[in-house]
């Protein structure tokens, strides 16, 4: 687990201060590899790569980076390849290795396979690679998007990192995409290439990228499709998810250091816990975080039910609105973007734990995209199986479960009544992309704060169904897996996106066993009333595993994710702070948001909605980037530490 980062001239000239640029690059994701930082340049000048290093498997300097074949090929490398050891032993006839690293393989692959190596490698991951031999750069992102890759072209000139912090020296002006914004606003998250900063693209999951004669070319070399297995039992996917997650769960613990684990009292997090444990009794710190200020937001019970049977150490982040005030613009700040909801200010809190004991975490991200596992998804299901009945067409494959066996399991819906009561209120029964669309809209609630007369929503919409209605991936008439299928395309990057950088805030690696393509694919055959029998969610998990996981987990009803008491804050301890916030976006007249309605309205949203934290985020993110457009441009003539700690505060 690294930071990279890396310019290339695409004329193949001279680069102007290479060097320079090269180490402002490393110093603003140094706090992604604390153990070791290094750069090379290639001859001429025309082009060089960075890394920092985390120090994870091979811990001497022969795993340093960035690493240079014999042949002349260099990668710059972050993440993890868990087949490692087979890809040794598959390539040793024809390479001779240097290190015992992981690294060392991908250079390896290449000069076996080319441009397929990716095939080859199973983990997360992001590269790029010098091949002296073609002058080429090829570059990588794993198939889910568990590692970041962000790119800008300026001038002729690409640069590349892991975070898109290191790439806003380079941009002409630090500007906001006014069609990323208007996906984040929709979405609280971005759903394509394009981010939040104008000019600054994402390498998406399961894409290859290839600077050659002078242009960029990208293409997909990985995706999930929905070919459902009609002719074996339940049992038959119980045994192999099975065998499966826990093959998986085994290769992700290959380290030379000590692993822990995230334990927040659901269902994925804790199984992943407990097969850790089973592996190998170094691996039983567990980590958890809880509010105590106010009941509701404390979980930490069923993680500790969870580690007592691991035979584990819980660590517990106890969480106040100190640590909010102190600690949330620095999250704003790593995360590069505000995204996907308050959680991620608790898991900054938890990582910043953990790192104080392990240098590697499993965690249990994935699990609801892959196994059925949000109440929006038995929410729209059972407005469809209603539908279904009514016509008399629910025994025709469209809705595999029908509304007597929804039925019994409603009572999950019990604490979403407010969100039906939002999805029925313009109406049933709409085409089916529609009604998810209102589901995982956010903007309903903000048709005042924000000028969306300056927006193109209706291309929002569209960019969605071109992916909800994808049948490429989802067949037309399988309802949930559509569902499933564009939150594992866009939501679940996002959350991706917080898992890396709030653990790598800290210099901890984060893992996801659960992201094991071998694992998604056998799950994407998997038929809806065996995933998703009766409406009952992630039900194909918890049957596969009834006897790992404790029984108080199993069987809760009231899992919340990461529940955080902004509504008591933000009307108590912290309402001075967030007024005066709101007031500073008001006096700076920031695009596209009508701060006089925020700040009118602030009372009026209180009790929290999404909406406070998607507006305060984005305004922190405004301070923490567009505010400071001069120092980072700064950073360019004045390589000093006191000027790179004005940009990072």
């Amino acid at each position: 687990m690294c930071g990279i980062a890396g310019i290339v001239d695409l004329t193949g000239c001279s680069i102007p201060g290479l060097e320079r640029k090269l180490a402002v690059m490393n110093k603003l994701i140094a706090h992604r590899g604390p153990d070791g930082a290094g750069s090379w340049v290639a001859q001429g000048g025309t082009g060089g790569l960075a890394h920092r290093r985390l120090s994870i498997i091979d811990l001497t300097e022969h795993g340093a980076q960035p690493m240079v074949a014999e042949n002349g090929t260099v990668i710059s490398y972050n993440g993890e390849i868990y087949n490692y050891v087979e890809m040794r032993e598959q390539l040793a006839s024809g390479w001779s290795f240097r290190s015992h690293s992981d690294t060392e393989c991908i250079l390896a692959g290449y000069a076996c396979w080319g441009r397929d190596v990716v095939d080859h490698l199973r983990g997360m991951f992001s590269f790029a690679l010098w091949d002296e031999a073609n002058q080429r750069m090829f570059c990588a992102r794993d198939r889910f998007g568990i590692k970041p890759f962000y790119y800008t072209v300026v001038d002729g000139i690409f640069y590349f990192a892991s975070e898109a912090k290191a790439l806003l020296p380079f941009l002409p002006e630090i500007d906001t995409d006014p069609g990323a914004l208007a996906e984040y606003l929709t979405f609280q998250y971005t759903i394509g290439e394009h981010t939040l900063f104008k000019g600054i693209k994402q390498l998406l999951p399961g894409h290859a990228l290839t600077l050659e004669n002078g242009e960029v070319t990208v293409r997909r070399y990985w995706d999930v499709h929905y070919q459902i297995d009609y002719d074996h039992s339940q049992s038959y996917f119980e045994r192999r998810l099975t065998e499966l997650v826990e093959d998986s769960v085994n290769v992700h613990l290959r380290s030379d250091v000590p692993v822990g684990a995230y334990v927040s009292g659901g269902i994925d997090s804790s199984l992943m816990g407990l097969l850790a444990a089973r592996h190998d009794e170094s691996n039983r710190k567990a980590f958890n975080g809880r509010f105590t200020q106010f009941p509701g937001y404390d979980e930490s019970q069923y993680a500790g039910l969870v580690a007592e049977r691991m035979d584990g150490d819980l660590h517990i982040a106890d969480i106040t609105h100190e640590d909010f005030r102190d600690n949330v613009a620095d999250v704003i700040y790593h995360l590069d973007f505000p995204v996907a909801g308050p959680g991620s200010f608790p898991q900054f809190m938890v990582s910043k734990l953990a790192a104080e004991h392990v240098k590697v975490v499993l965690g249990g991200q994935g699990g609801d995209e892959i196994f059925g596992g949000y109440a929006r998804y038995l929410l729209a299901y059972f407005e469809q199986s209603i539908k279904a009945a009514m016509d008399g067409t629910y025994k025709n494959g469209n809705f595999v479960v029908t509304i007597e066996s929804i039925v019994p399991n409603l009572g999950l819906l019990r604490e979403y009544k407010p969100l039906m009561r939002e999805f029925w209120r313009e109406g049933l029964f709409g085409p089916l992309d529609e009604r998810y669309f209102r589901l995982v809209n956010r903007a309903n609630d903000i048709d005042r704060e924000i000028d969306w007369s300056s927006l193109d929503m209706r291309g929002v919409f569209e960019r969605y169904q071109a992916i909800f209605n994808n049948q490429s991936n989802v067949h037309k008439e399988a309802y949930l897996d559509s569902m499933t299928h564009f939150d594992f395309k866009c939501l679940l990057p996002a959350l991706l996106q917080v898992e890396d950088r709030m653990s790598m805030a800290h210099g901890l690696e984060s893992r996801v066993p659960l992201l094991d393509h071998a694992l998604v694919e056998f799950a994407a055959t998997v038929p809806a009333d065996v995933k998703f029998s009766g409406g009952r969610m992630k039900h194909l998990i918890k049957t596969a595993f009834a006897d790992t996981i404790p029984n108080d987990v199993l069987n809760r009803r009231d899992k919340m994710g990461f529940p955080v008491p902004l509504k008591e804050w933000f009307g108590g301890e912290l309402r001075g702070m967030i007024l005066d916030i709101f007031t500073n976006l008001r006096d700076r007249h920031r695009p596209y948001i009508n701060a006089e309605v925020v700040l009118a309205n602030f009372d009026k949203a209180a009790p929290f909605s999404r909406k406070t934290w998607g507006l305060l985020s984005l305004e922190l993110w405004h301070q923490a980037f567009h505010d400071k457009a001069a120092q980072y441009h700064a950073l360019l003539d004045r390589h000093a530490e006191e000027e790179i700690e004005r940009v990072t505060r």
